[in-house]
């Protein structure tokens, strides 16, 4: 049963693969906005900002990261509403084919894409002169925390996928997960901001996440913003696997 599971999800996968392959734009659309912002804090605003820190690149790169995956997600709605508006899910039922591998194929198209954008992104953010010193061990940790927060959210946009009316309703949800790092330490440090946005922003997911990828890029000690980081992450992978999982089970059957 695991291993038709997982034929059946690595063919599903190099399907929506070739799709991406086929429309480069969905990766080249997802890292423009990101790239905007990095491009106009770093050279347009960043010399008004005070951080503290030797490069406003190295301190603002966590943020725009994240912006980037909360950028790339929406697609993965996207993708689903399309297919399930196209009557693909049906067809597949009429098929020998594991019924969660329509779902995992498209959970894991989001992480490829995303991890692609996210590499561009960096590339970029290298040729503006961020430096890091990390070693491997660095590199892994801050792979996995973005592949975990790549994944929560991209359970979480399978929801709307599988519940919007409308195209522009099942990408619109990303909305909101993009603006909540201007609303952190993504771009300055969050003792600037008053005492009601100060507590909201020091209490959210996206702030830890950052302190912790940008703890690592500085080779910083972590302290205890690593275990908050992943307990956000990993909290919110559980509960959006499952409400996403139980949405499918209603949606399609």
């Amino acid at each position: 049963m695991t291993k038709h599971f997982l034929g059946d999800t690595a063919v599903l996968l190099g399907r929506s693969l070739r799709h991406i392959a086929r429309s480069p734009d969905t990766i080249i659309t997802t890292v423009v906005t990101p790239i905007a912002m990095l491009l106009l804090f770093v050279y347009v605003l960043g010399g008004a900002i005070q951080t503290g820190t030797g490069s406003y690149v190295n301190y603002l790169l966590p943020g725009i990261l994240l912006i980037t995956v909360a950028s790339g997600i929406s697609y993965t709605a996207y993708r689903l509403f399309l297919d399930l508006q196209g009557g693909i899910f049906e067809r597949f039922q009429s098929m020998p084919i594991a019924r969660a591998a329509v779902l995992w194929a498209h959970v894991l198209t989001s992480l490829v894409a995303n991890l692609i954008s996210l590499v561009v992104v960096l590339l970029v953010a290298l040729a503006m002169g961020f430096r890091s010193g990390m070693g491997v061990l660095g590199w892994l940790a801050v792979t996995g925390i973005l592949t975990l927060f790549i994944l929560a959210l991209t359970w979480l946009a399978v929801i709307p996928g599988l519940t919007a009316s409308s195209v522009d309703g099942a990408s619109a949800f990303a909305y909101p997960l993009i603006f909540l790092p201007f609303v952190s330490s993504a771009f300055v440090p969050t003792a600037s901001m008053p005492g009601p946005v100060r507590a909201f922003a020091e209490n959210q997911p996206v702030t830890s996440i950052v302190n912790t990828l940008r703890a690592l890029f500085t080779e910083q000690p972590v302290g205890s913003g690593i275990w908050t980081a992943l307990a956000w992450c990993i909290g919110l992978l559980v509960v959006a696997c499952a409400l996403a999982g139980l949405t499918y089970r209603r949606r399609v059957g």
